[in-house]
């Protein structure tokens, strides 16, 4: 499998910089507390200055745990990227190319990957979520997860839709699907009637290369399509 060049690394950059400000954050708690217990040595008694400058400090620890949340988050949705990209990368031929995290202008989130093959395109929407995952149509819930929303169907459909615009535009009749893919092997799927197909990690590949499509497309136009949807990203 080949990759086009100017695919982005958005989940990268954000996994290094929550890292990064969660422990700005936990430095300056650590800060204040160290001035605060300075203050308290040199002058024997813990004023109200230092109370409040204590109640203060809170602020950069509760920003510390958001940040560091926000890190495992991206950090979880990365490792899942690379491995659909490392499956993708040893499964498929070179007739099949993939473009990796692509924002595209005026959209509303990452589209994790698109896989162009000679049967058409793919749009991939990738989950490395564990546990008990339930979907019926486009609704979803995950066991456990109270405060779980989002529709990850519904975010590949709008995807897949946005690149078949833009294919559309100068190459009308591509195919473009879109796939939704969980990459933790601790997760259990429960699916009613999904509108999409929903599928694990060790049967992406036989997937998309058992659909063909009368598309039938060159090389060439592979590589033009990706350049095309390559031109679209922030």
């Amino acid at each position: 499998m080949r990759k086009i060049k100017g695919s982005g690394s958005y989940l990268k950059k954000q996994v290094r910089k929550n890292m990064a400000k969660a422990v700005f954050c936990l430095f300056l708690f650590f800060l204040i507390i160290f001035i605060v217990g300075l203050s308290v040595l040199y002058a024997f008694t813990l004023t109200i200055l230092d109370l409040v400058v204590l109640l203060v400090s809170l602020v950069p620890l509760g920003a510390f745990y958001y940040y560091l949340r926000k890190y495992r988050i991206y950090r979880g949705g990365w490792a899942g990227e690379k491995q659909v990209t490392n499956l993708l990368n040893s499964r498929l031929s070179d007739d099949y190319f993939l473009l990796n995290d692509l924002h595209l202008r005026n959209g509303d989130g990452d589209i994790d990957h698109i896989v162009l093959g000679p049967g058409g395109v793919f749009v991939l929407e990738t989950k490395n979520w564990r546990g008990r995952v339930s979907c019926r149509g486009d609704k979803w819930e995950r066991v456990g997860r109270r405060d779980f929303k989002g529709s990850p169907s519904l975010q590949v459909k709008r995807n897949t839709a946005k690149i078949k615009r833009i294919i559309d535009s100068f190459m009308p009749g591509v195919q473009v699907e879109g796939i939704v893919v969980f990459t933790n092997d601790h997760a259990t799927l429960r699916l009613d009637s999904p509108t999409v197909p929903i599928l694990t990690l060790p049967e992406l590949a036989d997937h998309i290369t058992s659909l063909r499509s009368g598309s039938n497309l060159s090389q060439q136009q592979i590589e033009s399509i990706g350049q095309v949807i390559l031109k679209q990203k922030n």
